[in-house]
C-alpha cells in the first residue's frame, strides 16, 4: 500500500513539474497596445499611477483583468498577447465620464488585437484647465490659467480647488510636491483668469531648477486632473 502511495505521489510530481516546465516555455506577450486618453484629442494630464483601465480576456488558462495605468501626460502603454478583449475604464476612475461606444452600446470598448495597436481612449472631463502660463525664479513660480467647464447637464460637479504644485523631479502631485498653493472654488472669482503663486523653497542638493504644473481637484471625483508638467529653470 505505502509503494502505491509513493509511486502516485511520484507521478504527480513529475506531473506538476511537467506542467510548470510548460507554463514556463510560454511565448511572453509581444503586441504593443498604446494610447492617451483624450477630449477632443487632448490629452487628459492625471497624477502618476492613480488613474487606470482594465482589459478583460476570456481565454484557454486566464479569466480576469489586465490593469493598465495611465500616465501623468495621459499616455498608456501595455505589450499583450493577441485576442479579443474588452476595455472598461471603471467608473471611480479619472477626472471625467466615459462614453458609450458605439459598438456595444455601452462604455466598454471590444478590441480585437491581432498585432500593435495605436488608439486614444475619447472621454468626458468635468473641466479642462486652458491657457497655462507658468514661469518663475530661483524665489518663486505663478502660475496663470482658466478652467473651461465641459460637462453642464444634471451631471455637472463644482471645483473643489485648483493647486499649484513645485517638485523637484519630473513627477508632479501631491505627493511629491515641494511648495504649492491652492485656492478654494468658492474663492474663484473668474473661471476664465486664476493666478496662483508659490514661494521656491531651499533644496539640498541644490538645483537650478524645478517642474511645475496646476491641478483641479472636482467636487465628488476622487482623481484630479491635471495640466502639462512645465520645467522652470532659474
Amino acid at each position: 500500500m505505502k509503494k502505491n502511495i509513493k509511486y502516485l505521489a511520484g507521478l504527480c510530481l513529475m506531473a506538476l513539474g511537467m506542467s510548470s516546465c510548460e507554463y514556463d516555455n510560454y511565448d511572453e506577450p509581444k503586441l504593443l497596445l498604446d494610447g492617451n486618453i483624450v477630449y477632443n484629442g487632448e490629452p487628459i494630464g492625471v497624477s502618476y499611477n492613480d488613474v487606470y483601465f482594465q482589459l478583460w480576456e476570456d481565454g484557454w488558462q486566464t479569466f480576469g483583468n489586465i490593469g493598465v495605468a495611465i500616465d501623468q501626460d495621459g499616455s498608456f502603454s501595455s505589450l499583450l498577447f493577441a485576442g479579443d478583449y474588452k476595455l472598461i475604464v471603471p467608473a471611480d476612475q479619472g477626472p471625467f465620464m466615459n462614453l458609450t461606444n458605439p459598438e456595444s452600446g455601452s462604455d466598454t470598448i471590444p478590441l480585437n488585437l491581432t498585432g500593435s495597436m495605436n488608439m486614444d481612449i475619447e472621454v468626458l472631463p468635468y473641466y479642462m484647465i486652458r491657457n497655462v502660463d507658468i514661469s518663475g525664479n530661483s524665489s518663486e513660480v505663478t502660475a496663470n490659467f482658466g478652467l473651461e467647464q465641459i460637462i453642464t447637464d444634471a451631471n455637472a460637479r463644482g471645483v473643489n480647488e485648483v493647486v499649484l504644485y513645485l517638485s523637484k523631479t519630473a513627477f508632479v502631485d501631491g505627493r511629491t510636491s515641494i511648495s504649492s498653493a491652492r485656492l478654494g472654488g468658492g474663492d474663484i472669482a473668474d473661471m476664465s483668469s486664476i493666478q496662483l503663486s508659490t514661494e521656491v523653497p531651499n533644496m539640498t542638493p541644490t538645483q537650478g531648477y524645478v517642474f511645475a504644473r496646476v491641478g483641479l481637484r472636482i467636487e465628488g471625483v476622487e482623481d484630479m486632473i491635471f495640466s502639462s508638467i512645465e520645467r522652470i529653470d532659474f
